[in-house]
């Protein structure tokens, strides 16, 4: 098996799981590592072992020339950075918000496209190993036709300890967290043709929303509620566990906190512990989140290898990032908002 050499530009915070997810995968290894902050780009360095570290993106893809890059920036350096590797026709993952704007994102899935290079976006929420169970339990079809799903993730955890900026944006929630649980709606449920979204704020220390809720309209008739909150305090703190449920026409399925899948139909009632492993890299309660990246980086291997379409590739990513547009749009206007308008 031919070896695939990658590069990662940006090294911050979370990146330090796509490292070690890359380091677990067969076949890979990542040659180069890029971020203007030289600290945090020699931490990232010393910790991995990578001895080629540059503060020029370009003139490392230029220099290493990978077999794909990562990149693990913010939102508003995406576009120039994908543009960047699509001229030198370098395969490109990159870290979710996919853009700041629609306008962006569509820039760089066609710059992808033009220059015939894969594109995946980072969108790993539906990775979750406890999330895929919930797949197969739906696509089993013994709960018969869905009619109603919540996709679910309320907590108080202090994501602005280790993430700083998420303070300080007029967008908080449905950007940073609202993305993955509409993304895992879609993957569920399919795409979304209206969605109607209220949102407030209730930590004043911030100054954008962190409690929102979305009433969705799904394409194939259902409806779904996909609510988000980082101002819950429970008796036991559930971060960062994604809560699902589903009414169907002859069951239900329940992914509980805990994760603790329950599916009631025909034949009665199972229970069914789908708890994700802890890697040896990972900790609790990140476990969760850190499986689920090495999950999709492993899918970006096979969809690489195979020469197809990953299942996050950025056309993909726009009808998600379409839904986070459309939601704001909505909270603005307190209507109902098309989805397919954006």
């Amino acid at each position: 098996m031919t070896e695939l050499r990658g590069a990662l530009i940006g090294c911050g915070f979370f990146a330090v799981n796509q490292m070690n997810a890359w380091g677990e995968i067969e076949g890979v290894r990542m040659v180069a590592i890029c971020d203007r902050d030289e600290a945090r780009l020699d931490a990232m360095g010393e910790r991995f072992g990578i001895a080629a570290r540059y503060r020029d993106a370009a003139e490392m893809l230029r220099a290493e020339a990978p077999d794909f890059v990562d990149i693990a920036t913010t939102a508003p350096s995406h576009r120039a950075l994908v543009e960047l590797a699509a001229s030198l026709s370098i395969p490109v993952i990159c870290q979710k918000p996919f853009a700041p704007s629609m306008a962006d994102a569509r820039a760089m899935v066609s710059a992808c496209e033009r220059a015939g290079v894969p594109l995946m976006v980072h969108e790993n929420f539906r990775w979750q190993s406890p999330i895929l169970r919930v797949r197969e339990a739906l696509n089993a079809g013994t709960i018969g036709t869905p009619f109603f799903g919540r996709v679910s993730f309320r907590s108080a955890y202090d994501v602005y300890s280790g993430q700083p900026y998420l303070a300080e944006g007029e967008r908080f929630i449905i950007e940073d967290l609202g993305i993955h649980a509409l993304d895992i709606a879609r993957f569920l449920f399919g795409d979304v043709s209206a969605i109607t979204t209220r949102t407030k704020r209730v930590n004043p220390r911030i100054r954008g929303e962190d409690v929102a809720t979305m009433l969705l309209d799904h394409e194939s008739g259902m409806h779904s509620v996909v609510d988000c909150s980082y101002a819950t305090k429970l008796e036991e703190e559930r971060f960062p566990q994604t809560l699902v449920e589903i009414d169907g026409s002859e069951g239900s399925i329940r992914l509980d906190a805990g994760y603790r899948l329950t599916v009631t139909d025909a034949q009665g009632t199972r229970h069914e512990d789908v708890s994700p492993p802890l890697l040896t890299w990972a900790e609790r309660p990140w476990h969760n989140i850190q499986e689920s990246v090495l999950l999709i980086q492993k899918h970006w291997v096979e969809s690489l290898r195979a020469g197809r379409e990953p299942d996050t590739s950025g056309r993909d990513n726009l009808k998600t990032l379409a839904l986070v547009e459309a939601a704001y749009q909505g909270a603005a206007s307190r209507q109902t908002v098309d989805a397919a308008s954006l």
